[in-house]
């Protein structure tokens, strides 16, 4: 499903499923970000994308349990160039719960990128994940931010510079049902 959308600037952005085909184009804009926001996606070094780590982030990618979008700018050609990335994966210990990521080229931070990509992520989440569960670098403010707006959130210290993230999904009219079977 594409979804349409404008950043805050007013430029035209297009939404779309993360396909094994966009490995390449993942991996070339991983390349672009800065160190800090490599770190800041793994919370570790990982100055390259290794093979091991895209079959994870493009292959393993179903739709279902592991939800990943892109969001591309449409440039004056009509060419979508991509920016930015988020993905929720469910935990398999706990189907109501899902870990959350989010990437943006360091160019395009601030113009909100993250804010209409994870729009259409939690739109198109996992089926019963009702609450996000997530580790942030404690000095990464926008992220934590950026958690805050999707709902009631709690954060406790966990370790050097490091904080866990709950976000409470549920809301009163909330359709999806429970992937557990249970009322």
């Amino acid at each position: 499903m594409i979804a349409e959308t404008r950043l805050t600037d007013g430029t035209l952005a297009l939404v779309l499923p993360l396909h094994p085909e966009d490995r390449e184009a993942l991996r070339d804009g991983y390349e672009q970000l800065s160190v800090d926001a490599r770190y800041h996606r793994f919370l570790a070094p990982v100055p390259h994308l290794n093979d091991d780590l895209l079959d994870h982030l493009v292959d393993d990618v179903d739709g279902l349990d592991h939800v990943a979008l892109a969001l591309a700018v449409v440039d004056d050609d009509h060419v979508g160039v991509p920016v930015g990335v988020a993905r929720t994966i469910r935990y398999r210990q706990d189907p109501t719960a899902a870990d959350v990521a989010v990437t943006v080229l360091d160019a395009w931070q601030g113009r909100g990128v993250a804010t209409a990509l994870l729009a259409e992520l939690m739109r198109q989440r996992p089926v019963g994940v009702s609450r996000l569960v997530t580790t942030v670098a404690a000095d990464n403010e926008a992220s934590v931010a950026m958690l805050r707006r999707l709902g009631r959130t709690t954060t406790t210290p966990a370790g050097i510079n490091r904080l866990d993230v709950v976000v409470d999904l549920t809301e009163p009219d909330d359709p999806r049902p429970d992937p557990t079977g249970d009322p």
